[in-house]
């Protein structure tokens, strides 16, 4: 069982794959009172029956691709908890009641964990408009011929992760067309706000980047071996 977080429709949602419904959900036959496993193609026909309405069906299931085992191309489609709630109502079999509750219980949580990083990307926009401000007024923007935002985000990251922007993308196969930030989790995202408030607090200070690399990394170098230490003496 699966329950994600994923872009949809260029809104991050929580859903579900018609793969995994297929191979969670059985198929129980009342008259013979046997179990059979549902096959994906009977999942992706009984969404395209379903007798909702366009708006509905357009909200909350989105078609998707995936390969298969043979490296072809198939279909599959994503929903959200009230696109599952629409399919499953009528799988009867003895477990669904059961499964229907843990995947309810698991879009429930994901829901949570996505409400709190929103919040934070919300945040977060706030502190990067003042980072990006206080780049512009210190001169630095213009020092680094228009590249100060690029190099002090990649000392934020190098700081937190220990790679850069474009190192972190081809670590996790990311495009350039990709936000970095949509893929991080709130406790991430924190980081990253607290890093870029330092930051600019430095750089209001009249420091530079020379002195700012040298404070941050020093700073991240200790943390990590104090928790390294904490984790030995543990």
């Amino acid at each position: 069982m699966l329950v994600e977080m994923r872009k949809v429709n260029k809104r991050e949602k929580v859903v579900v794959s018609s793969l995994d419904v297929a191979e969670t959900f059985t198929y129980f036959e009342e008259e013979n009172q046997r179990e059979y496993a549902r096959e994906h193609k009977a999942v992706l026909r009984a969404i395209r029956e379903l007798k909702c309405s366009d708006t509905f069906r357009g909200e909350h299931f989105s078609p998707s691709t995936y390969t298969d085992s043979r490296g072809k191309e198939q279909p599959c489609e994503f929903m959200d908890k009230d696109g599952f709630a629409m399919l499953v109502m009528g799988f009867t079999d003895p477990k669904a009641i059961r499964f229907k509750e843990m995947y309810i219980n698991q879009f429930n949580q994901m829901e949570e964990l996505l409400k709190g990083k929103l919040i934070e990307r919300e945040k977060g926009i706030v502190v990067r408009q003042a980072f990006t401000k206080a780049l512009k007024e210190s001169g630095e923007e213009e020092r680094m011929h228009n590249h100060a935002y690029p190099t002090y985000t990649d000392l934020v990251y190098r700081s937190i992760f220990g790679k850069t922007a474009k190192q972190f993308r081809e670590e996790h196969g990311f495009t350039k067309k990709d936000k970095l930030r949509d893929f991080f989790s709130e406790e991430e995202l924190r980081k990253i706000q607290n890093a870029e408030m330092l930051v600019s607090a430095l750089i209001g200070y009249g420091w530079g980047y020379g002195e700012i690399k040298k404070f941050i990394m020093n700073q991240s170098i200790n943390k990590i071996t104090s928790e390294s230490g904490k984790v030995a003496r543990g």
